[in-house]
């Protein structure tokens, strides 16, 4: 089954629209891990929008006993802080992810063009430390090929086009769909997993979780969204529900 990764930020990001603790990120986290959630990722990106270091810090220490069954998946780009916060909590998993200025949200993943020496030492400082390194890229095979010459565990791969194609159905969903075959097929050949996530939601997983060697996927926006309606509990049984009919494509 294709592991699910909750991603908080959004809970964070209500909260800090009024101030105080209210709605409480723990108390979603926790909610999460009761419905049966196995994965918990957070974004803490540096203007603090979403969650920030205290919450990272204190949903590690909310997950330290469960370490066994629960992964922690912190991503970030390559700033001193975030870096220095993955070492001080060391998550099961670090995603790094480009960041553009004044974006809302990821737009690509990393180019193969990005010079390697500043990501080739972080991967290998994160390895050392046993936090294992995805790194967010676009389902290229030039992009999965730079990914796995840096040393990376994983890609993740920057699933929105897929979304949007799927948007369209019928035959631009599915060639969409087989650039992410390809790129996970390509992957596998060279040794890494393979992680999903961006704009992924119920629709469009009845499609994305037949993807070959499919090792997880982290959502965020689609699963809270849903949850204002019909309760956090309930939604992360459905995606779960969803992740479960997954098959071998």
């Amino acid at each position: 089954m294709v592991r699910l990764s909750v991603n908080v930020n959004k809970v964070a990001t209500l909260r800090n629209s009024r101030g105080g603790n209210v709605p409480s990120v723990i108390e979603a986290v926790r909610t999460c891990l009761a419905a049966g959630a196995p994965g918990i990722t957070v974004h803490p990106r540096a203007d603090r929008r979403h969650v920030t270091p205290q919450d990272v810090r204190e949903i590690a220490a909310a997950l330290r006993p469960l370490r066994d069954r629960v992964e922690y998946n912190i991503e970030g780009d390559l700033r001193p802080e975030l870096l220095a916060l993955v070492a001080e909590v060391r998550p099961h998993q670090c995603t790094l992810v480009p960041v553009k200025p004044g974006e809302i949200t990821s737009e690509a993943g990393w180019s193969p063009e990005t010079p390697a020496d500043e990501i080739r030492r972080a991967v290998s400082q994160m390895r050392e430390m046993g936090v294992r390194v995805s790194l967010f890229v676009d389902p290229e095979p030039a992009a999965v090929e730079w990914a796995a010459s840096l040393k990376a565990d994983r890609i993740e791969l920057y699933t929105e086009p897929f979304a949007r194609a799927f948007e369209q159905k019928g035959r631009a969903a599915e060639q969409s769909f087989q650039k992410y075959v390809q790129a996970a097929a390509r992957a596998h050949e060279l040794g890494m997993g393979v992680n999903a996530g961006h704009d992924l939601d119920l629709d469009n997983l009845v499609l994305f979780r037949t993807l070959g060697h499919l090792d997880e996927v982290s959502i965020g926006h689609a699963l809270i969204s849903r949850a204002l309606f019909v309760g956090l509990k309930t939604v992360v049984g459905e995606y779960l529900e969803a992740l479960s009919q997954s098959s071998p494509r």
